[in-house]
């Protein structure tokens, strides 16, 4: 509705010049006049349209627009939208920079591929995301091919109570030392999630699953989910998965050639 709006407004504003143009075009041989509304030496002007002449304005717009060139809306459409991702990745980019902290050095967020590696890739994620799964087999490729990476773990449970259940059991695994294996398998389910596919992940990988839920109910294990989940909202992660790698940030799934590109770059913006 928004876009909508905006189009309307932008096609009153454009529109209008034109259904006067033949008031302002001379002679020839004579000097065009300068609109009202550019003449800076003369005080300026305004018309008031009659409800008649507004409702004709609305049906050539709608004519030419709807009958004669669609294509304009759709053109106009995915300005705004280009427009508004800049705008809201740009906001994001500075909310990471105030966040570096938060984001690197968060002693509750586990650490894939090697530590010490000169390529820091970060990943905000949701258990039943299905976009994030796609992206999966695509990271652990670029984890076993470049022993450079670093991984970056960052629970985002936005998508009901059973993605926070899954954040939940995944930071209690933790204390067992299997959240890795743990969210690859988790990761690995195609089917939505319940507490008994969530338990019988746990089970299957090893995990004790009466000490993991334990865990999980305890009320520090929520206060974690919670400032994961603020970290995201707080940096601008508007769904997932997204990642931040470099000093850039790509919302949505990547293949393994994107995600290669995007550390390859990053690691030669650092020379």
């Amino acid at each position: 509705m928004r876009y909508l709006n905006l189009l309307a407004a932008a096609a009153l504003i454009a529109f209008t010049p034109a259904l006067s143009h033949a008031a302002i075009i001379s002679q020839p041989g004579t000097p065009a006049p300068v609109p009202a509304a550019l003449d800076t030496t003369t005080p300026t002007t305004s018309k008031t349209f009659s409800d008649a002449e507004r409702m004709g304005i609305e049906d050539i717009i709608h004519d030419y627009l709807i009958n004669k060139h669609p294509e304009v809306l759709m053109e106009a459409m995915r300005e705004l939208q280009k427009r508004d991702q800049a705008t809201a990745e740009t906001k994001s980019k500075a909310a990471i920079a105030g966040a570096k902290d938060k984001i690197y050095n968060d002693p509750n967020t586990q650490v894939g591929g090697n530590p010490k590696g000169n390529v820091t890739v970060v990943e905000f994620f949701d258990y039943q995301c299905g976009y994030c799964k796609m992206s999966e087999e695509s990271i652990l490729k670029l984890l076993k091919e470049d022993k450079e990476v670093k991984f970056l773990y960052k629970e985002f449970p936005i998508l009901g109570p059973m993605s926070v259940t899954a954040s939940k059991a995944a930071f209690a695994s933790i204390k067992q030392g299997k959240y890795i294996k743990f969210h690859d398998a988790l990761m690995a389910k195609k089917e939505h999630l319940s507490e008994d596919i969530i338990y019988q992940t746990a089970k299957d990988v090893g995990l004790d699953v009466e000490k993991l839920k334990k865990d999980a109910a305890d009320e520090a294990t929520a206060k974690i989910v919670d400032e994961s989940l603020k970290l995201g909202t707080d940096v601008g992660v508007r769904g997932t998965p997204m990642f931040i790698i470099g000093d850039q940030v790509y919302p949505g799934a990547l293949q393994y050639e994107q995600l290669k590109k995007a550390v390859d770059e990053a690691r030669a913006a650092k020379k």
